[in-house]
């Protein structure tokens, strides 16, 4: 990982690529400044070649109105404090040209034929051979305009589903011209954009080209036509093949924290043994150790992370130091990144609030040490007692448990949340590098938070609430609390009470294994990572389900139920609970509990659920015995700080932890 790699005109010092994320800041130029700060700490953390987000080489490439946009000589100073911050500390950096196609959420869309995106209400038009000719022209005005602007190449984007990745698979090239056909047509405009950027910006300039090795879509590519792509594409003169895999309407999860991690290495070790470019492996892949075996064994030639180096800026020294411990992984909960990108908001980081923050989240040596309590190991606390210690304060956290991780303890034993375990082990390797006291299975009185405390930090988080309903007192009925931390023996047959994101993860755990292997989950999706039919996709093998539940909730049921909080994690949530044929009620009146089951009103009508066991994810409650409050419910002591789920209540919510945390500590 850490080798460098001659591309005969330049040199990566070391295999990392920090792949391509949109953060919101590249749309704005006032933004560059941030944005700048953003890329040179991920340089300063060791990273060889940075990709920026998706810029457009014109207004018809945009994603979203507005977006930004590389197409004059005025664009080329803003984009150099960027290219300038990143050679500062010895990285290289690369603009993708991205057009959006029918993805763009705009009326004037473009693509190759004129078919809606399933994900989109705009229907794009078809393009005319002049506007393609134009669209090739334009993307080399865009990378000549990058090279003047010190970029040391350019990524052309051709997967995930965008333009020229509907150009190549016949789900949405319909054309009979010479832009379509057979994939020697269909490859054409991706092979003469290749051309032309060469020509314009020049031998000894870095030309990547995304390519999607799995659409994961009816009417994507096999194995042959992927392969004859590619090579069309090295003939063309790419330095560099990244990988793709699947299209953003694509029905099959590729990011997601319960994908295997690296699971698509297989696709990336074939097409690296049909050419000669270096090879770029992509998709779930979070630690030095993965990264590793990729590379040792020949699967690829670079590694790409994206939301990984969100995570941790410095992820590349640290492997370096052979301190993978100190690493905060990224645990593709995709709530702060793809979910804020996905709604036009600034993108950030669960784990890592000061991402795309840098200029804002500073965390200052103190010049007046205070002794200061934080109660509470759960994300709240552990984020400001980590950082406040950091910041040079004598911090004591004082946890009633014996073990640190609140709520994340109980999620990270859901099956596919096994990466938050990761988070945990951060924290553990963060409270000894700062020097906070931990107090394990200890809980702090008010008597002595009063007495030796500078500074109290409440993050005493939340209990289970407990609904009025009669008979919920009754030997069945299980908080999810039981269940996921105290392992409390559940039936057969199951009534979940509220469906929201605690519920989903109860539904999860009571019918899956936890960390199934790569087949398993390859079977259990229907991908074939050999392409050897279209679109990587064959016929499912799913598992049957463990238990018959039922997922209930008062309100009446919308078709955000059953998926979570995630955006962009949601659909997955309700697909897995479709197949294993949970039954999914909204509007339902909780009547009593008792030897029966659970009796309900639903639908106008009386119903029993003959059910083993009722389990409570119907919300929490703050706790907050540990001071006094006014009647807005703020402590009355100014020394007091209420944080976390303490102070908020709703819908359990780590990143508004950690965030609320560190900006707290950044201010103490």
């Amino acid at each position: 990982m850490l080798a460098p790699l001659d591309l005969g005109f330049t040199t990566l010092r070391n295999r990392v690529v920090m792949g391509s994320m949109h953060t919101g800041l590249e749309d704005r130029f006032w933004n560059y400044p941030k944005l700048a700060a953003y890329f040179a700490e991920r340089a300063k953390g060791g990273v060889a070649l940075i990709i920026t987000g998706g810029i457009a080489m014109n207004r018809r490439a945009w994603l979203a109105p507005a977006a930004g946009t590389l197409n004059t000589s005025l664009d080329v100073p803003h984009h150099r404090k960027v290219t300038d911050a990143v050679h500062e500390h010895g990285g290289k950096i690369a603009l993708q040209l991205l057009h959006a196609g029918r993805y763009g959420y705009h009326p004037f869309s473009v693509s190759a034929s004129a078919i809606k995106a399933p994900i989109n209400p705009f229907t794009p038009k078809a393009m005319s051979e002049g506007e393609i000719l134009s669209t090739i022209d334009d993307f080399a005005k865009s990378a000549e305009l990058a090279r003047r602007a010190g970029y040391d190449g350019v990524e052309i984007m051709g997967s995930e589903g965008y333009l020229l990745n509907q150009f190549l698979c016949k789900r949405v090239n319909k054309r009979t011209d010479q832009w379509g056909g057979d994939i020697h047509g269909r490859v054409k405009f991706g092979v003469s954009v290749v051309e032309a950027v060469r020509r314009a910006a020049g031998r000894d300039f870095i030309i990547i080209y995304r390519l999607s090795l799995l659409d994961l879509v009816e009417g994507g590519n096999t194995r042959d036509e992927i392969e004859t792509a590619a090579k069309a594409l090295e003939a063309a003169g790419i330095d560099i093949l990244n990988t793709g895999i699947g299209w953003h309407e694509a029905r099959i999860p590729t990011i997601v924290t319960s994908v295997p991690r690296a699971a698509f290495r297989a696709a990336t070790a074939q097409i690296k043994r049909v050419l000669k470019v270096p090879v770029v492996a992509s998709n779930r892949i979070n630690t030095p150790e993965i990264a590793e075996d990729i590379l040792a064994k020949g699967d690829a030639d670079l590694v790409s992370m994206a939301r990984p180096l969100l995570a941790d800026a410095d992820f590349v020294n640290k492997a370096a130091a052979a301190k993978p411990e100190s690493i905060n992984t990224c645990i593709a909960c995709n709530q702060a990144c793809l979910d804020h990108a996905f709604s036009l908001e600034r993108v950030s980081c669960l784990v890592n609030p000061r991402a795309c923050h840098e200029t804002e989240l500073v965390y200052l040596r103190t010049q007046r040490k205070k002794r200061i309590a934080v109660v509470g190991a759960g994300m709240a606390g552990l984020s400001c007692a980590t950082v406040a210690a950091e910041r040079g304060h004598d911090v004591t956290l004082f946890e009633a448990s014996s073990k640190i991780g609140g709520q994340f303890v109980m999620a990270a034993a859901v099956p596919g949340k096994e990466e938050f375990r990761e988070t945990i082990r951060y924290f553990e390797h963060e409270i000894e590098r700062t020097g906070v006291k931990l107090e394990l299975s200890r809980r702090a009185t008010k008597e002595e938070l009063d007495r030796g405390f500078d500074e109290i930090v409440i993050a005493t988080g939340v209990k289970p609430r407990v609904p009025k309903i009669p008979g919920v007192g009754h030997p069945k009925v299980l908080t999810y609390a039981q269940v996921l931390a105290d392992r409390a023996p559940v039936g057969q047959k199951v009534a979940i009470i509220g469906a929201g994101g605690i519920g989903v993860d109860m539904c999860e755990f009571l019918l899956h294994e936890p960390e199934i292997s790569l087949d398993a989950w390859l079977d259990e999706w229907g991908v074939d990572l050999t392409s050897s039919v279209p679109g990587g996709l064959r016929e499912p093998k799913h598992q049957p389900p463990r238990r018959e539940l039922w997922l209930l909730q008062r309100k009446p049921a919308g078709k955000r139920m059953g998926t979570g909080p995630g955006r962009t994690t949601g659909w997955v949530h309700k697909r897995v609970l479709e197949r294993s044929n949970v039954h999914m009620m909204g509007d339902v009146e909780y009547v009593r509990i008792d030897d029966e089951g659970l009796h309900i009103r639903h639908e106008d009508a009386p119903r029993v659920l003959a059910v083993d066991n009722v389990i409570l994810c119907a919300g929490q409650e703050s706790v907050r015995e540990l001071f006094s409050a006014d009647e807005r419910g703020r402590p009355t002591d100014p020394r007091f700080h209420v944080i976390g789920g303490a102070d908020v209540a709703t819908e359990l919510d780590a990143k508004r932890a950690i965030k609320q945390g560190a900006e707290l500590a950044a201010r103490l």
